[in-house]
């Protein structure tokens, strides 16, 4: 079935720190719109608005203008707990003097559910994270990787309309983010669930994201599907922040713009350079060259082509 009609919708959203020294804009007009059981990913460097616009829209932080719907429910002026929003912070903010599964169905009790009720829905949703042998288990006595499970069921139990996540991983060890990751997006599949995902991995960033939203300095600088943010991104700062980009100068004196995998070693290429250093890395060999401009290109191969240092070469765009 198309759709047609957007879940969530953040319109014009803006934010002021006001301090000592004084105002510092955090949000400049945030706009965008996601569709039921869609899974957006923002990305951008340290300060950028990413975490602040999570807490707008879970109601942590008021907007000093705006406008932000769920369901078609105006939610903007509602509190924290009145909204059909949960959030799973990087920190998992679990109760240490509590287990498991008291954790787990703590929101419960405000909702008005039986004890008895509360615990044999927890105990299902820890299975979904095969927890359910450590319900009994304090919070201390478990691991990272597990806490973050703990963490991300609690925030599933309550049935929230939008999940918001708040670089839940970056805690973690690299083999467990990615294991953490794929029963993240099984679990938002699963239930359809609407999430915004905060991260600095842009990587996890391609992986997770049905969209793709790039911010600089407060503002949106794009957003799109993986695939669309990556092969067309919209100007510099979106092609230099997601993924590797060159920049260099041809034969001809143009200016060429292209991603490391776009550039081939050729017998007549449109730039000539030197092989300043080769990394074989698996899948792929990676090579720095250096142009006789003096400018620097990242080139990706085949593992099978193998070039050495030192080595003359030309290259040229697929």
């Amino acid at each position: 079935m198309p759709q047609t009609k957007p879940f969530l919708s953040v319109r014009s959203l803006s934010h002021t720190y006001h301090t000592n020294s004084g105002e510092t804009p955090a949000l400049r007009d945030i706009h965008f719109d996601l569709f039921p059981g869609e899974f957006a990913a923002i990305v951008g460097p340290s300060g950028c608005g990413k975490t602040t616009t999570l807490k707008m829209i879970s109601g942590f932080l008021k907007t000093d203008k705006g406008q932000i719907l769920v369901d078609d429910q105006d939610i903007t002026t509602l509190a924290p707990e009145k909204r059909p929003v949960s959030t799973v912070f990087q920190s998992y903010a679990l109760f240490p003097h509590m287990s498991v599964l008291e954790n787990v169905i703590y929101g419960l009790k405000f909702r008005g559910i039986r004890k008895k009720e509360a615990r044999e829905m927890g105990m299902e949703y820890l299975k979904i994270v095969d927890m359910e042998e450590y319900a009994g288990a304090s919070i201390g006595e478990i691991s990272g990787g597990q806490q973050q499970r703990v963490a991300l069921v609690r925030s599933l139990i309550t049935k929230p309309k939008v999940l918001l996540l708040d670089e839940p991983l970056s805690n973690l060890d690299a083999k467990l983010r990615v294991k953490m990751r794929e029963e993240i997006r099984e679990i938002q599949k699963k239930y359809e669930i609407t999430m915004v995902f905060v991260t600095h991995d842009q990587e996890e960033a391609m992986v997770l994201g049905d969209q793709i939203a790039i911010m600089d300095q407060g503002k949106l600088v794009q957003i799109g599907k993986p695939e669309e943010v990556y092969l067309h991104p919209q100007n510099d700062f979106a092609r230099d922040f997601l993924g590797i980009s060159n920049r260099f100068t041809d034969i001809h004196g143009n200016t060429i713009c292209c991603r490391p995998e776009e550039l081939e070693f050729a017998a007549e290429g449109s730039v000539k350079g030197i092989v300043r250093q080769e990394e074989f890395l698996g899948f792929y060999r990676q090579y720095y060259v250096e142009t006789m401009n003096h400018e620097h290109i990242i080139v990706r191969t085949d593992r099978n082509i193998k070039v050495e240092a030192g080595k003359e070469v030309q290259l040229r765009v697929k």
